[in-house]
């Protein structure tokens, strides 16, 4: 009987084949973080959009898992034990499938796709059902080995961060001792909650391992107390891949966890594993800043465009010691409480514009005439001179400090 014989088989692609031949329908099998195992399929060319890009790629892309979250497949495959049907998604490229969770100690370790090309009987289930079982064995044994390597690499990325090594030969050499592979080019990523709650600390770890996975370079990711840390890599010097993939990260993470309020730095990207620390503290100082103003919607999560954020603590706590004040905001201010105008937020709109008035009325949605109005009434109000740069830089400066007043 060929299940009998699936259970006495331990490598993967062998069942893999096997499966796809008994059930003449394409199979995709892959680990809990959708990462690709195997595949096989009777015919070859029955593999639908979604599965090709899933083989070409080795994982999921972020659009199809994003897909798959909305949908809400991704907490129904934590949650069914047993094979279930998942319709046709067109805009993904997806034909009608069924799939089972491979679980071993309650716990799910990974996934048997097959491709539904003609319907699967009761029978046909049952069948994969009894696969998963074993699949989830064997894959709970590669992931125990998986754990402790993962580990190694967890204390190994620690101790550069922690100073522990002097120059770029020791990790060099403390990397090989472990076998991890040193990328050639990096950037750090890093997630926190707003509040330490376990639960919430738990998904946003589960989500950005979810979806680092699923980036198209090499990312590790581990928890240092109450941070989730991502080093994204490569082995070629491409530095704005870098960037551009830990921004589709941060946020696709911070899209999918809209319920939670989180925060998320990136560093710069380097070359010299020796600036791993360096590359960890830019992204810490992201989001130092972003607590201080209160959200990260105030502000960059890169560090090189973190500009003057940067300081305002620092000039927060020396206006705090000096008693300064701007008046002119505060004039504004209780102009706006007093009228119900927006003369605060269409000064800072206008700043940002550097004082132009076509593309300040547009991202205010206002007549030009509007804005000319208000700008005559800020003037009217106060002393500001908006042709003076260094005003301006002021000005800009304490309207950050003002709204985190607010």
């Amino acid at each position: 009987m060929i299940l009998e014989k699936i259970q006495t088989i331990t490598n993967i692609n062998d069942i893999t084949d096997m499966v796809s031949t008994y059930l003449k329908k394409p199979v995709v099998i892959e680990n809990d973080q959708f990462s690709l195992l195997s595949y096989s399929s009777y015919y070859i060319d029955q593999f639908d959009q979604a599965n090709q890009q899933t083989i070409f790629t080795k994982h999921w892309p972020i659009p199809i898992l994003e897909k798959f979250m909305d949908e809400g497949i991704v907490e129904q495959l934590k949650t069914i034990p047993h094979p279930f049907r998942v319709k046709q998604i067109a805009d993904i490229g997806l034909n009608q499938r069924v799939v089972v969770s491979a679980i071993y100690k309650d716990q799910v370790f990974g996934y048997i796709w097959v491709q539904e090309t003609e319907p699967m009987s009761e029978g046909d289930l049952d069948f994969l059902h009894e696969v998963s079982r074993h699949i989830g064995k064997l894959l709970y044994q590669k992931n125990q080995i998986n754990l402790r390597e993962n580990e190694e690499k967890n204390e190994f990325y620690k101790k550069i961060i922690g100073q522990a090594f002097q120059t770029e030969n020791q990790i060099r050499w403390e990397a090989a001792n472990h076998s991890i592979m040193i990328p050639e080019t990096f950037i750090v990523t890093i997630f926190t909650v707003s509040q330490s709650e376990e639960e919430q600390l738990e998904e946003l770890t589960e989500t950005v391992r979810l979806f680092a996975n699923a980036l198209n370079h090499f990312a590790h990711v581990f928890t240092d107390q109450l941070k989730v840390v991502v080093i994204i890599g490569s082995n070629a010097k491409v530095s704005d891949q870098l960037a551009a993939s830990a921004a589709e990260l941060t946020s696709t993470v911070i899209s999918q966890l809209g319920a939670y309020k989180i925060y998320a730095g990136i560093g710069n990207s380097y070359s010299s594993i020796l600036q791993l620390r360096k590359s960890y503290y830019e992204a810490l100082e992201v989001i130092n800043a972003a607590k201080f103003i209160g959200s990260s919607e105030k502000l960059p999560f890169t560090y090189s465009k973190l500009g003057i954020f940067r300081y305002l603590e620092t000039i927060s706590k020396h206006h705090s010691i000096t008693g300064y004040n701007n008046t002119s905001l505060q004039i504004l201010r209780k102009k706006d409480e007093e009228s119900q105008t927006k003369l605060i937020h269409t000064l800072e709109i206008y700043l940002l514009n550097n004082c132009k008035l076509k593309p300040t009325a547009e991202q205010l949605f206002v007549h030009t005439n509007t804005l000319k109005y208000r700008i005559n009434q800020i003037q009217e109000l106060t002393a500001i001179d908006f042709d003076d740069f260094y005003t301006r830089i002021q000005l800009y400066i304490d309207l950050q400090l003002l709204k985190k007043e607010i």
